[in-house]
C-alpha cells in the first residue's frame, strides 16, 4: 500500500524514501499543505509503467482498427511478420 508523507519528507528523508520505493516496489504520495502533490517511484517501476501504458496504446490502437475495418489476417502471415521483425531487432 502506497505511503503518504508531506513533501518536507523528501528533503528530510530521502534515503528511506528511496528505500522504501526500491524496496517495495510502491509509490509514495507526497503532499503539499495537505492535498496530493507528487509521486515517486523507483526507475524501475517508471520504465515499467511505460512499458505498460505503451503496450495499452498498441492494444487500443488496434481495436480501432478492428472496430473500423473489414480488413483481416490470417495467424500465419501474423506470426511470420512478427518473426521477422524480431531478427531484423536482433540483428541490429
Amino acid at each position: 500500500m502506497s505511503q503518504i508523507r508531506p513533501v518536507s519528507d523528501l528533503r528530510n528523508s530521502f534515503a528511506e524514501i528511496s528505500r522504501v520505493v526500491h524496496e517495495t516496489r510502491e509509490p509514495v504520495i507526497l503532499t503539499k499543505n495537505g492535498y496530493g502533490d507528487m509521486v515517486v517511484i523507483s526507475y524501475e517501476e517508471y520504465q515499467s509503467l511505460q512499458y505498460e501504458m505503451g503496450v495499452m496504446r498498441e492494444l487500443r490502437a488496434a481495436e480501432i482498427e478492428a472496430e473500423t475495418t473489414t480488413e483481416r489476417h490470417e495467424h500465419d502471415d501474423v506470426m511470420a511478420g512478427i518473426s521477422e521483425k524480431l531478427r531484423t531487432v536482433r540483428h541490429v
